[in-house]
């Protein structure tokens, strides 16, 4: 096997996970909320909460399925895959428990939900995080 050939393959995939930009978990500027820990966040995304720490009910903004924000925001905020998260939300609407948060297409069209929306929640890459919103978490 020659090995010369595969050491920029694993540099290459190193430099590729390294690079993977912070997601930053956003909410309106009038939010009482200053941060939020990975749980309180992942209970409101995985439909296990459905208030913010204010106690105001939240309005949770998703990614679009199959976004790599969104993947990685599962991933590290509530420790789930995609499927996992689908799953978990299938039976809760299944059963009528809960209703999922609504999916955007962009971390544009998210950071502008939550910019209009009082009681938002939604996550974006965290360099595109300005003056319209507020970050309670920001996670590598």
């Amino acid at each position: 096997m020659n090995y010369k050939k595969l050491v920029p393959c694993f540099v290459l995939a190193f430099f590729a996970l390294a690079a993977q930009a912070q997601v930053a978990v956003i909410v309106n500027p009038k939010s009482a909320a200053a941060s939020m820990t990975a749980d309180q966040v992942a209970s409101i995304f995985l439909g296990k909460s459905a208030t913010l720490p204010s106690g105001a009910t939240a309005m949770p903004a998703d990614q679009a399925e199959g976004s790599a924000v969104r993947e990685h925001f599962y991933a590290k905020v509530a420790g789930k895959q995609a499927a996992q998260v689908k799953a978990a939300w299938s039976r809760l609407v299944f059963s009528g428990k809960a209703t999922p948060p609504k999916e955007l297409s962009s971390s544009a069209e998210v950071k502008k939900f939550v910019a209009a929306n009082p009681d938002a929640i939604g996550y974006i890459e965290k360099s595109a995080v300005d003056g319209s919103v507020k970050a309670v978490l920001t996670v590598d």
